[in-house]
């Protein structure tokens, strides 16, 4: 109660309330629940402590950078020892909200048509990429035609660029498919995206049942098939029948602190020591899968994460000890809200994504 009276309190514009009105209103919030009645005088005193020194707080938060950023120090830190020139940036795009990016399910129904019909339902949207939208105003998933009938699913911009990094110019070995492994799949918006864009064999992995099961949901509502398994990535020998995959897209756990906008608790629930121990499970995971990968085969690397350990310097260890591998060129990397330098993303009109890191291995034709 006592943070929301503060939030409301803060010098804004335009005011949603007097701040007599707020405080008295908070305050009898605060008595009217059993579990906050006794520190209604508290909530009181603090309320009206801070319209008397709001100008002295004010400017004694702003001097601490966890305050003026509403992020832990050790994050803070760390974006701007891996981002130096655009760590501001990075900080502040991470506090703005979304926007509401879809992906058409193409083999449903053309975007064009989608977006004609949501402008008749009064829904306006953007193009974005190949099969994006940007809606105008953001809704309930429910209340936007089309998506019980599979024909969108919600995914950010940058995401969408998963599945296109990894098919592009991936061929399958002669006589049958491409054989696509998506590991660490759930809740499965790249294996369908995947499935979306190829006609291709794909097996979606994920360690968690339960997930697992938000992965068959969504293949049954866009109409899709993929082999879903509840198994451990990193132990091929437990689910693996042996045969060479053409593609392995690894979506890596990771610290997700390129999506704090749409989850702004990230920062908070994160420790300093989680981007090494993450680090450490992310290389476990690339050395297992990368031996089932067929030569001539591709694994697109990602993860959710601005920060170099989970990207960049994962990947140049993984390069410096490993002979068969080829570093191909693909989009990204994408920072919150900042223009990407990769000619790729021209097409985002709006260059509004999350932070995501992309790096495209290609296992030598002879290895």
């Amino acid at each position: 109660m006592l943070c929301t009276g503060l939030a409301l309190l803060l010098p804004t514009e335009n005011p949603m309330y007097p701040s007599h009105t707020l405080v008295s209103q908070l305050v009898e919030a605060t008595k009217r629940d059993p579990a906050t009645k006794a520190q209604a005088a508290f909530v009181n005193a603090c309320l009206r402590r801070f319209l008397r020194e709001q100008e002295t707080l004010m400017i004694q938060t702003n001097s601490v950078p966890s305050a003026k950023w509403n992020f832990p120090q050790w994050w803070i830190d760390l974006v701007r020892q891996d981002h130096p020139e655009e760590w501001q940036n990075i900080l502040l795009a991470s506090q703005q909200a979304g926007p509401m990016t879809v992906r058409v399910n193409q083999r449903l129904i053309s975007r064009d048509a989608l977006r004609l019909q949501w402008a008749q339902a009064g829904l306006m949207a953007d193009l974005m990429g190949e099969q994006g939208l940007v809606l105008h105003q953001a809704r309930p998933v429910h209340a936007i035609p089309g998506f019980d009938q599979g024909w969108w699913s919600v995914q950010d911009a940058g995401a969408q660029w998963a599945a296109v990094s990894l098919l592009k110019n991936l061929k399958p070995q002669a006589g049958r498919p491409l054989k696509i492994l998506d590991a660490c799949a759930a809740p499965g918006g790249k294996t369908a995206h995947l499935l979306e864009l190829a006609d291709a064999q794909v097996t979606a992995l994920d360690i968690d049942a339960l997930r697992c099961q938000r992965i068959e949901e969504n293949m049954q509502r866009l109409q899709l098939k993929a082999q879903v398994l509840v198994a451990d990535a990193a132990k091929p020998n437990t689910w693996w029948d042996g045969q060479l995959f053409d593609g392995i897209l690894l979506d890596a756990p990771c610290t997700a602190s390129g999506i704090v906008r749409r989850h702004p608790d990230i920062p908070w629930l994160r420790r300093a020591t989680d981007v090494a121990a993450l680090a450490a499970q992310q290389k476990e995971l690339i050395h297992a899968l990368w031996p089932l990968l067929a030569p001539g085969g591709r694994m697109l690397y990602c993860t959710c994460s601005v920060f170099a350990a989970e990207g960049p310097q994962q990947i140049k260890a993984f390069l410096a000890n490993n002979t068969q591998a080829n570093l191909l060129a693909c989009a990204g990397p994408f920072l919150p809200g900042v223009a990407s330098k990769a000619e790729t993303v021209a097409d985002n009109h709006s260059r509004d994504h999350d932070g995501f890191f992309y790096a495209l291995l290609e296992r030598r034709p002879n290895a």
